[in-house]
């Protein structure tokens, strides 16, 4: 776990002058011993575990996911977050945390919606993957050993269905018609499953764009242009992005 689950933290620099105290690792126990309690529900369970040798440990238990940290590491990261050691920061950190727990088969069967995804670090090629929304928070779900191909397919397959459910704005710029979700980002590529009604949208806004082009810079909003523009565009950007045709959209791979 980085310490960014918690938020951006300022620079180093910054955060030497302006941050304040440490949290408490006895601050953190106090807080989780009120704050556990009203966030597990009868699949998680969340307990404070003593270890020899390991202090406490924060222990997440939900279906075939386990995971541990020790309060003392935990209690670290909020710190090098720059986390406010006050029983609220302390407990929205907490919250955070236990929010953006690892997703279970499960909940990725029962809830993920199909969006887009990086498919390797240098950022070249992107994928089809499934993410479970936690309030404000999008949770990639990386399937289980356990999982088997049938169940794999059953849950893409309901992912792609509820992601024709997303609400996307559309908004035209000149040549460019772009595509964002209010509040989670990286939901602007779900309407991408259906690529025909977007185009479709687009058309019924007053932009022909028969040859249409979609940039893709997964997490931002998704730009579609006639192939010139779609290139000059992504060329222009400062962050890495892929420009496809968009009947090769739903033909890209799952990760």
């Amino acid at each position: 776990m980085t310490s960014s689950i918690f938020g951006t933290a300022p620079g180093t620099r910054l955060l030497h002058r302006f941050r304040g105290a440490a949290v408490d690792v006895a601050d953190l126990h106090e807080v989780a011993a009120q704050v556990l309690p009203q966030l597990a529900t009868p699949r998680l369970r969340l307990a404070l575990v003593r270890r020899p040798g390991a202090g406490t440990v924060l222990q997440m238990e939900e279906d075939e996911r386990t995971q541990g940290i020790a309060l003392h590491e935990l209690a670290d990261d909020m710190s090098r977050a720059g986390v406010v050691a006050s029983t609220a920061g302390i407990a929205a950190a907490l919250r955070t945390f236990v929010a953006r727990r690892p997703v279970t088969d499960a909940a990725a069967a029962g809830a993920g919606v199909a969006v887009l995804d990086w498919a390797d670090p240098a950022r070249t090629t992107v994928g089809w993957t499934v993410v479970v929304l936690r309030g404000q928070h999008a949770l990639v779900w990386s399937p289980s050993p356990a999982a088997r191909t049938v169940q794999l397919h059953r849950t893409r397959s309901a992912a792609t269905g509820r992601a024709h459910d997303v609400s996307l704005e559309m908004r035209v710029e000149g040549p460019l018609a772009l595509w964002s979700h209010r509040s989670v980002p990286v939901l602007a590529t779900a309407g991408l499953v259906a690529p025909e009604l977007m185009l479709h949208r687009i058309a019924g806004a007053g932009l022909a764009l028969p040859d249409m082009h979609v940039v893709v810079t997964p997490h931002r909003p998704v730009a579609c242009a006639a192939p010139g523009v779609a290139r000059r565009l992504a060329g222009e950007a400062s962050e890495a992005s892929v420009t496809l045709p968009w009947r090769s959209i739903v033909d890209l791979p799952w990760l």
